[in-house]
């Protein structure tokens, strides 16, 4: 497997009708374009991330299928204690320190990747770290010395050294080499481009790095040593219940602009390796706010789907952009299911996925 394409024609095509957003303030005219796009725009990454379960099954995938998905983002994680530890625990499966998902599992992770080939479903490897520690997640992982930085390299590297010779092994056409770690990203770009060296003598497909948008992706210098600039696009757009989506279009914008500096500085295609929103009418406020049980949210459909629209209606024919990655998918969640994820980021079920549809399906 060498010099393998970031993206590749599935010649997909159809559309879905979009009846539900032909209401007063919910559907604008499309943007028109402006340069010719770096990646063809059949072959734009048309991506969920996939949640991992003990199983997966042929139906799950063709469920995929039937919305135009041409990528799904796996995530195993690397276990740390808290943000100031300088061990990154591997664990592949299973094991005595922790019980992880089949889907986490090496076993799972390549069984997936290669039902979902069958289907013509590419996979993006997206490893992440899980703080143990209450309240903390990566953003925050912060040495206090440089010898525990040293340490936290080193460990790290062989966390993420064994997904990119998993990757290698099974043909997985992208590896993304770390989420989210703004102070190891920002403050350390040696340490990043000797690793994605390393990386690069056993893993021959696409990398990226997904920066979160906040005081992070802007920041980062080693974006020319990978192949795609990787953000999880949780942009706040409207602190309102209900914007439509005009409002949160022209909220955009700014945020449009500095993606295209980044994107022009470095000459690499941009990949949403997140993007997502929940079903509340303030999704667009804080789209990177979890669900907290403590806090119940009345559920809002119309409002998840109007973000979903001007999500694509902004973003997708801008010409740096190369692909999607839609937070989250739960294999095989039935309709009468939802339960505690009726508030939650998934679009399945619900206006949101005719959205993804329709822009996944048209071919533009």
């Amino acid at each position: 497997m060498r010099n393998r394409p970031l993206i590749r024609n599935l010649g997909l095509g159809g559309l879905l009708p979009l009846s539900f957003l032909l209401l007063a303030g919910r559907c604008t005219p499309p943007a028109t374009r402006t340069a010719r796009p770096l990646v063809p725009p059949a072959e734009r990454l048309r991506g969920v991330s996939w949640v991992a379960a003990d199983s997966t099954t042929e139906d799950e995938i063709l469920a995929l299928r039937r919305n135009h998905v041409t990528w799904i983002a796996q995530t195993p994680f690397g276990w740390q204690a808290d943000s100031a530890s300088p061990e990154v625990v591997l664990q592949t499966g299973g094991g005595r320190r922790r019980r992880i998902f089949w889907g986490e599992a090496d076993s799972g992770l390549v069984h997936t990747a290669r039902l979902a080939r069958r289907h013509g479903i590419h996979t993006l490897l997206k490893p992440h770290l899980w703080l143990r520690s209450p309240g903390q997640w990566p953003g925050q992982v912060q040495m206090r010395s440089a010898a525990d930085w040293q340490r936290w390299f080193t460990s790290y590297s062989a966390f993420i050294l064994h997904y990119a010779r998993l990757a290698e092994q099974h043909h997985l056409e992208a590896l993304c080499i770390g989420t989210e770690l703004k102070h190891a990203a920002v403050e350390h770009e040696a340490e990043w481009r000797r690793l994605i060296g390393d990386i690069r003598r056993v893993y021959h497909g696409q990398l990226t790095y997904a920066a979160n948008w906040h005081e992070e992706y802007e920041h980062i210098r080693f974006w020319d040593a990978l192949d795609f600039i990787g953000v999880q696009a949780y942009f706040p757009l409207s602190p309102k219940a209900q914007p439509d989506t005009a409002e949160l279009r022209r909220s955009w914008q700014p945020h449009l602009q500095a993606l295209a500096r980044v994107q022009q500085r470095y000459r690499k295609p941009v990949v949403f390796t997140e993007a997502g929103y929940r079903s509340i009418p303030t999704a667009a406020a804080a789209p990177w706010e979890w669900p907290d049980p403590r806090r119940p949210t009345p559920e809002d459909d119309a409002t998840q789907a109007a973000c979903y629209e001007a999500l694509f209606r902004s973003c997708w024919r801008q010409p740096w952009l190369a692909g999607v990655f839609i937070w989250k998918w739960y294999p095989g969640l039935p309709p009468d299911a939802m339960g505690r994820r009726r508030t939650d980021y998934t679009p399945q079920h619900r206006p949101a996925e005719q959205v993804m549809a329709h822009w996944y399906g048209s071919g533009e």
